[in-house]
């Protein structure tokens, strides 16, 4: 017979064999919700404890969030209704709210490394990744726009540029652009993106929920097992340096074969808002203890081949650490 609880007797005994280590603050990426206006610091009620900030108030949170050593964010583009076009047009303006974003980030922690997300959804009137024709996406005349967004990021001073459309050919319109801009800021791909219902807390938070139909056309079919990997090897022929696994904790199998084949990319991982939701509000029910769910969770993740998460719970996992610690 062969034993094993000779490796769980004590807490001590437990930490020596533990071969996954839980997240640092390192590999977090915390992203944040931007919105119009002065003075914005407003909780959105799907998603408890994430809030939408004005460009003026973010620094102050992102100082917060260096403290806990922190120094990775991911920006996201909350605008009125009334601004959005058919086009997206003001997601791609020079004067964008992202990049008014990266530059008041920039301007006062220029060690914070500043990941925008690259996509329609947030800026059209009909709230799809791309140019609608007819009922579907024109995947073609959607690039170039995606493009310009990105280059307007990274003039902004974005370490890097994030294309979340799943439109084929994104990355490369994107590297081109900003090649031929005189710009070598790196690409983070959402290659392997599933049309996931465990985005829903995100379209409230991003009002960015489709006007019509569905994104099944462009995102991937969660019944699929080799097609992620097929994307992720495009985004990096077309030139992605990091690339990604979204959502994290249903997608923990693609997660580990992405680590196996392609290990010589930073692969990231994005415990997307609806798994945020569904722990944050169990616990808050008394389904399971808080600390300890999103602790099980993350380490997953990394157990999993993510060198990098997307949480909204990274602020909060780094202040229990903090607590633990003292």
């Amino acid at each position: 017979m062969k034993r094993f609880r000779q490796y769980r007797e004590t807490q001590e005994i437990r930490d020596r064999y533990a071969d996954v280590r839980q997240p640092a603050a390192a590999d977090f990426i915390y992203p944040y919700f931007v919105t119009e206006g002065t003075g914005v610091r407003r909780e959105i009620p799907s998603m408890p404890g994430i809030c939408r900030f004005s460009t003026d108030e973010l620094p102050a949170d992102v100082e917060e969030l260096l403290s806990l050593g922190i120094n990775k964010v991911l920006l996201f583009g909350v605008i009125d209704e009334k601004e959005k076009d058919e086009r997206g047009s003001v997601g791609y303006g020079a004067g964008n709210i992202i990049s008014r974003a990266v530059r008041a980030i920039k301007n006062r922690f220029p060690e914070v490394v500043v990941f925008t997300d690259v996509c329609l959804c947030e800026y059209t009137s009909h709230g799809h990744c791309g140019l609608i024709r007819g009922r579907d996406v024109d995947n073609d005349a959607t690039l170039p726009l995606l493009a310009e967004m990105a280059y307007q990021h990274a003039v902004a001073g974005a370490d890097f540029v994030a294309p979340s459309a799943m439109m084929d050919g994104q990355v490369q319109a994107i590297r081109e652009r900003l090649e031929n801009g005189g710009l070598d800021t790196k690409i983070l791909a959402y290659s392997a993106k599933y049309a996931s219902a465990f985005y829903g807390p995100f379209r409230d938070a991003a009002a960015s929920a489709p006007a019509f139909g569905d994104r099944k056309t462009y995102q991937m079919d969660f019944r699929t097992k080799d097609q992620g990997l097929e994307e992720i090897a495009a985004d990096i022929e077309e030139g992605a340096d990091w690339i990604m696994v979204k959502p994290a904790m249903a997608y923990l199998d693609i997660l580990y074969r992405a680590s196996e084949r392609f290990p010589a990319y930073p692969l990231v991982a994005y415990q997307v808002s609806g798994e945020y939701a569904m722990l944050k509000n169990g616990a808050a029910r008394g389904f399971f203890d808080e600390e300890r769910v999103f602790a099980e969770s993350l380490t997953a993740i990394r157990r999993a081949g993510a060198d990098y998460i997307i949480s909204y719970y990274a602020k909060d996992f780094m202040k229990t650490l903090k607590i633990n610690k003292t």
